[in-house]
């Protein structure tokens, strides 16, 4: 994977895909240059107008890309349902890539509409319950792959099984931290049990390093803490990399052939780059931590994985 970028990206006619948070940032430059190779793809954003803006956008960058958008709202699991069963419509029976990509960073404490803690509900739960929906396209589509964006912000802390939704004490960053950690389990427990299952899907996780997108500042921007914001935002313009260079990470974790599964992504210097093989921290390959996250989450989304061939909703 020496330099690799998007010329590098395999032929994807006849391949859907299905892009979350895909309005913006590395979410959007990822679903465009999907489409660029001929893949139909749908973008999955929670804002409608800025949804439609979106693709608006992509195809007058790609005038011939197969694109669509749907409302998905991760922070609402009745939005992650309505969005799931409607997509009876989008490529039949196949999916071969998601992308879980959307998320928040170190908000201030908020709930999602099912209670959760704002950021463990959307960077990992929402995503969580989206997948296990999906998976029966999934299992049917040869060569699918499952991509989830985590952070190299995982190693601020492990996930804490007994206090998931950060009720004892609430740090944004620590929050933030563990979510991604979270992604990571995840990935590394799908890996394991679509292994189990005897399934040929793969499960892979990517990093954008520091990607200068809208991301950073939407905590501050909803406290109104603007010198905050202008802070981070210069901060972006002096150590961060542009979208473009940030969703390499997720596109070579999508489309490289030979892809391991439960790889993790990212650009090679931790920061900006070619996408490499990335560090990632043990605990996130700790299978007991990930099998018990894995039943707690179908617990709380109500949602249960069916590995079996004939798997429906």
């Amino acid at each position: 994977m020496t330099r690799w970028n998007t010329s590098h990206i395999p032929d994807q006619t006849g391949r859907s895909a299905v892009v979350t948070g895909a309005n913006s940032g590395i979410g959007y430059v990822a679903a465009r240059e999907l489409a660029r190779r001929g893949a139909r793809v749908l973008l999955a954003c929670r804002n409608e107008a800025r949804g439609i803006a979106a693709l608006e956008r992509l195809r007058s960058e790609v005038p011939d890309a197969k694109v669509e958008f749907r409302p998905l709202d991760l922070a609402d699991l009745s939005s992650v349902r309505r969005f799931a069963t409607g997509l009876d419509d989008f490529d039949g029976d196949r999916l071969d890539l998601l992308i879980n990509n959307a998320g928040v960073m170190a908000l201030p404490y908020r709930t999602t509409a099912d209670g959760f803690e704002m950021q463990f509900g959307t960077n990992h739960l929402g995503h969580f319950a989206l997948t296990g929906m999906l998976l029966p396209k999934l299992l049917t589509t040869p060569g699918a792959r499952v991509v989830s964006v985590s952070s190299m912000l995982h190693t601020l802390a492990d996930v804490d099984l007994n206090d998931l939704n950060s009720e004892r004490k609430y740090s944004r960053w620590i929050a933030y931290g563990r979510s991604k950690s979270a992604n990571l389990l995840f990935v590394h427990e799908l890996s394991r049990r679509l292994a189990t299952a005897g399934s040929q899907v793969i499960a892979a996780a990517a990093h954008p390093g520091y990607a200068s997108t809208n991301l950073q500042t939407a905590g501050a921007r909803m406290e109104g803490r603007r010198s905050a914001e202008r802070l981070i935002e210069l901060g972006n313009q002096a150590i961060g990399q542009s979208p473009d260079g940030g969703a390499l990470g997720t596109l070579c974790a999508a489309t490289a052939p030979h892809m391991k599964p439960d790889s993790f992504i990212g650009p090679r210097n931790g920061l900006r780059g070619a996408p490499a093989p990335s560090f990632r921290a043990p605990w996130t390959r700790n299978d007991s931590t990930s099998e018990r996250l894995w039943t707690t989450s179908e617990q709380l989304t109500g949602v249960r994985y069916d590995f079996s061939p004939d798997a429906t909703r």
